[in-house]
């Protein structure tokens, strides 16, 4: 199958001074035009307060790529082609001129045949709503011929109510299907290799329930602690930094139906159904234990604790650690709790998804074999190493009844083809009109949805306690005790 390729567009990237444009944008757009799936006619115009020419721009980017793109090497004919793609403009995002101007910069970059164009909010959340409305009624308001789309990055709100004001102003100038919430982890391999694992296999799907299931685990673990973005984290925390978007993106690709086809409205159809059928189980305390991170040790460095970190509050109570016990509401999933953590400061940086299917009904061997017979367990590993592995029971060689447990192991390391940065896979989605791995207005409030009652109980003083754990473990205790109480315990990772 030959790979896309989409029409000729230009894309301005606001926010092309950030670390978002240097260490993930530009690289993956090299790494596109390298591998020859942009069109001739693609450009990029850079757009931010940071005064700079498109010289110094192509100087900078050069650099990026030179770190962070995955092509190696970089031949010099390869990267004049992709540095004449390059362009700069210095701007205010809340200038209406300066918009003007950037649509004479487009016009003027747009020649016949290359009149689509493409909208990239890398900026801070804060900024988002002028930037569109200038869009709308500064560059794209009298505009004929050529489709126009925009790509707004995570954070979408601070909570349901600033989720749906956003939404309602995003769909003030662009319709739904112009509209390209990014979340970078549905670009990972391994996370779209759930929907091809569970449908495109007919021995997985009949025991995707309730019936055989018994739990699943979901761990999103980091050893890094949070830089020098801790005037952002204090607001966010770790409930809106992953639980709300990445987590809940992962439980709605386990957890969702079969779609009728494989198109972007009907897999995010299926994903709103979970969502709005999901909840945290309060039937034990409010079903979640929270963490903070102090002081401690990773790979052999003593590490700060999170008040002594920049631009945070030295009585901070926001959290760094978060488990949570999740219910579906449905019939494929009554009853099976999904398990999720995730927190700064862990020993390990990994994600994986691991279901944990029931023991056999009756176990045939003697008792002391039986003992030793582990339930069988899928797990789905997202990163660093992506991946599947199935564990299933064996007999060990020889006379005796010895059983012991087998892993059999599919690793994108040993494939000859590099795996693909997850922002290369969004942004060739994106020009194509592919919005299949991007959410959906609905799909985003849904989210919100269920996480506001566990941030409402938190702000009331009913929730769960903050909890202490050091650097270097992998949370606080109380997390242990938690699903201890269920008769389960967390994975070793």
């Amino acid at each position: 199958m030959l790979p896309r390729r989409p029409e000729p567009c230009l894309m301005v990237i606001f926010g092309a001074s950030g670390d978002l444009t240097y260490r993930k944008l530009i690289p993956a757009l090299y790494d596109l035009v390298a591998a020859r799936l942009l069109p001739s006619g693609f450009a990029i115009l850079g757009f931010a307060r940071k005064p700079k020419t498109s010289e110094t721009f192509r100087q900078e980017m050069r650099r990026a790529v030179e770190e962070f793109a995955r092509s190696r090497p970089i031949p010099i004919d390869t990267w004049e082609d992709f540095a004449r793609r390059l362009h700069y403009m210095t701007g205010d995002y809340n200038n209406p001129a300066d918009y003007r101007r950037l649509q004479q910069e487009l016009e003027a970059l747009s020649p016949a045949g290359r009149s689509n164009w493409m909208f990239y909010l890398a900026t801070p959340p804060e900024v988002y709503r002028p930037i569109v409305e200038h869009i709308g009624s500064e560059v794209t308001l009298q505009r004929q011929g050529g489709w126009t789309r925009i790509i707004v990055e995570k954070p979408f709100g601070h909570d349901l109510d600033s989720a749906r004001a956003l939404n309602q102003h995003l769909h003030r100038w662009f319709r739904e299907d112009q509209i390209y919430r990014i979340d970078h982890y549905l670009g990972k391999e391994t996370v779209q290799n759930i929907l091809v694992f569970r449908f495109a296999n007919g021995i997985f799907e009949p025991i995707w329930d309730r019936r055989y299931v018994d739990h699943v685990q979901i761990t999103v673990a980091e050893t890094l602690g949070i830089g020098n973005r801790g005037s952002y984290y204090e607001r966010a925390g770790v409930i809106r930094d992953i639980m709300q978007n990445h987590m809940l993106q992962l439980v709605s690709l386990v957890a969702m139906e079969p779609p009728a086809e494989f198109t972007a409205d009907a897999v995010r159809n299926e994903k709103v159904k979970v969502l709005k059928a999901l909840r945290v189980d309060t039937s034990r305390g409010d079903g979640t234990v929270r963490g903070q991170y102090g002081p401690g040790v990773i790979n052999g460095q003593f590490v700060p604790g999170y008040t002594q970190e920049q631009d945070v509050a030295p009585d901070s109570t926001t959290e760094t650690y978060l488990a949570m016990r999740l219910m579906i509401d449905n019939w494929r999933w009554a009853g099976v709790p999904f398990y999720v953590r995730s927190g700064k400061r862990l020993p390990r940086r990994v994600t994986e998804i691991a279901i944990q299917f029931k023991m056999p009904p009756l176990l045939l061997f003697s008792e002391r074999t039986a003992n030793e017979i582990q339930p069988n367990l899928l797990v789905l590993n997202i990163q660093p190493d992506e991946g599947i592995s199935l564990r299933f029971s064996a007999k060990v060689p020889g006379s005796g009844e010895n059983i012991q447990p087998v892993i059999m192991n599919f690793s994108y390391n040993a494939l000859q083809t590099p795996v693909p940065d997850a922002y290369e896979r969004l942004l060739l989605d994106a020009m194509l009109g592919d919005s299949t791995l991007f959410t959906r207005h609905d799909e985003v409030e849904a989210s919100w949805s269920v996480i506001m009652p566990v941030i409402e109980r938190w702000q009331s003083g009913q929730g769960s306690f903050l909890e202490m754990y050091r650097a270097g473990t992998w949370g606080p205790k109380e997390a242990d005790d938690f699903i201890a109480a269920d008769g389960r315990s967390w994975r070793v990772l």
